[in-house]
């Protein structure tokens, strides 16, 4: 009926009643500088108090389109600075609330309802508990623990081993074919040293995967996130943004991507920017393989509790750095967030396989092309000299030259073998490929290569390595498409070198604070 009515509207071309629902400072200030950029206005052929409107709002676009004079924009400053103080409210919010008490008092006069529906009422009683002021992070925390145990202590106990042995087998099988077919065996190690060690190290840890994306989508899809990014507008705003930034940062959890490209819905420049600076500290899904596999060598029985430690250590630093960027490149306060409470529901079925179908879909396209090719182009720098010599040893290759040049970087973290360093550089490609080109250089295939780690890292250097990891530049694709939003070459290479630096020293701080305490 509503659709039917709209299309009605605009045949007839129906202009609605104009009515003036402001008042008090809010009020004073739209029609001041309405009558102060009215002639502004009419030139542009748009209605003096839209254009008041958004002028309070801090709409650039629109300052920049009227061409105001210094002497108009102190103005218009002045006008807006002087309702904020009588409203105690930033620009922002005031107009939300003028807007929002309007439609209070339209509603209470039109709509009558019999009650609450048992579904807000439930809302509003859950939420007492879930939005608390003490109880609200911890509750959050403790949720994440449990989804991380689930994931990677119950479901990967089975599942993963189940597909590793499936991985084994068939590459076992492929193998044996292979040496009774008598293929040369360039090709030979292509296929089982490149291919299946690269990309069957990366697939063994689906399930886990699959598992996690399954537990996230519940908590999406039945409002609780919603909430959280309510919870922490208050702490986000002490690092001068808001809770509208952190949709784009819980976006970041699944990949930087969308991440970085949703920051653009962001009302200022600034914490467009800003956000975008801070996506990369959040661990994207890609960097999943990594942590499972490393907390798997490495603390065996306690996967679950190394990977919430690696999530909030990001969210940790992410804050750190906001901190830092805040005081320094972006100075300023965020803007307010303003965010309508869904009703808590039970997760559509439909719409939780949906997603996690897209998300393991993304995940095995990764895995056959992305990873594929760059299992292919490891292998080959692995496996041939600079004279395009086939080698047994793999420390005589080309890889094995690059990773030498620039593992005495790395020396001071831990990790100096050029192994790692190689592995760190394939991550650009995507983050998965660090797994894939340690199983490649390692000689390792799904099944062996936690314990091939922990003869090649101590736990020392695997968590310094884990904290690069976790800090360092994000894939290609996130770098281009921060390039493409930020619109600055300097400033997005600015980026780059800040998180590159700010790994390096913080992978150096917690490596050598633990030297202290190992003897």
């Amino acid at each position: 009926d509503l659709i039917y009515a709209m299309i009605d509207v605009c045949k007839k071309r129906q202009v609605p009643k104009r009515r003036d629902y402001c008042v008090g400072p809010v009020h004073r200030a739209i029609h001041s500088i309405a009558v102060a950029i009215e002639d502004h206005a009419k030139f542009i052929g748009v209605d003096s108090r839209f254009v008041a409107t958004k002028l309070i709002e801090g709409d650039e676009p629109m300052t920049q389109t009227l061409k105001l004079s210094k002497n108009e924009e102190q103005l218009i400053g002045h006008i807006v600075y002087e309702m904020e103080q009588e409203v105690q409210m930033d620009r922002e919010a005031a107009l939300a609330d003028m807007r929002y008490n309007f439609i209070e008092e339209i509603c209470s006069d039109t709509v009558h309802k019999k009650g609450k529906s048992k579904e807000y009422l439930r809302s509003i009683k859950i939420d007492k508990i879930l939005t608390h002021r003490f109880f609200s992070i911890p509750i959050f925390i403790l949720a994440m623990f449990l989804i991380f145990y689930l994931s990677f202590n119950v479901v990967d106990s089975f599942l993963n081993d189940l597909l590793t042995l499936g991985i084994d087998s068939f590459s076992n099988i492929v193998d044996n074919a292979l040496t009774n077919y008598g293929i040369n065996e360039v090709v030979h190690s292509l296929i089982i040293d490149g291919i299946f060690q690269g990309v069957g190290g990366v697939l063994s840890l689906l399930p886990s995967i699959v598992a996690l994306f399954f537990f996230l989508s519940i908590l999406e899809d039945s409002g609780y996130m919603a909430r959280i990014a309510f919870v922490l507008d208050k702490p986000m705003k002490k690092i001068g943004l808001s809770g509208k930034s952190l949709v784009s940062l819980v976006i970041g959890f699944g990949c930087s991507v969308p991440a970085i490209m949703s920051a653009r819905t962001l009302a200022s420049k600034r914490d467009q920017k800003m956000t975008i600076f801070l996506v990369p500290f959040i661990s994207c899904s890609a960097k999943i393989p990594i942590y499972a596999m490393f907390s798997q060598a490495f603390f065996p029985g306690y996967e679950s509790i190394a990977m919430i430690i690696i999530y909030v250590f990001g969210i940790l630093m992410g804050t750190m750095s906001g901190f830092l960027l805040n005081g320094t490149v972006f100075k300023g306060q965020g803007t307010s967030f303003l965010m309508e409470l869904p009703n808590y529901r039970l997760p559509s079925a439909k719409s939780v396989l949906l997603m996690i179908w897209d998300k393991t879909k993304d995940f095995l396209v990764r895995a056959f092309t992305v990873i594929f090719v760059a299992s292919i182009i490891i292998w080959f720098l692995q496996s041939f000299d600079s004279r395009l010599n086939y080698i047994s040893d793999s420390s005589d290759s080309i890889l094995a030259y690059i990773g030498k040049m620039i593992a005495p970087i790395f020396q001071p973290l831990g990790f100096s073998g050029w192994e790692t360093s190689t592995a760190l550089i394939t991550g650009l490609t995507a983050k998965e490929s660090v797994i894939s080109t340690l199983a490649i250089l390692l000689n390792a295939d799904a099944t062996s290569l936690a314990e091939q780690l922990t003869t090649f890292f101590t736990p020392l250097s695997s968590i310094s390595f884990l904290v690069f990891v976790l800090l360092y530049v994000p894939c290609i694709a996130a770098i281009k498409v921060t390039f493409n939003e930020l619109k600055s070459k300097k400033l997005a290479t600015f980026m780059i070198f800040y998180q590159l630096i700010f790994a390096w020293v913080i992978s150096f701080i917690v490596y050598n604070i633990g030297r202290l305490f190992i003897i």
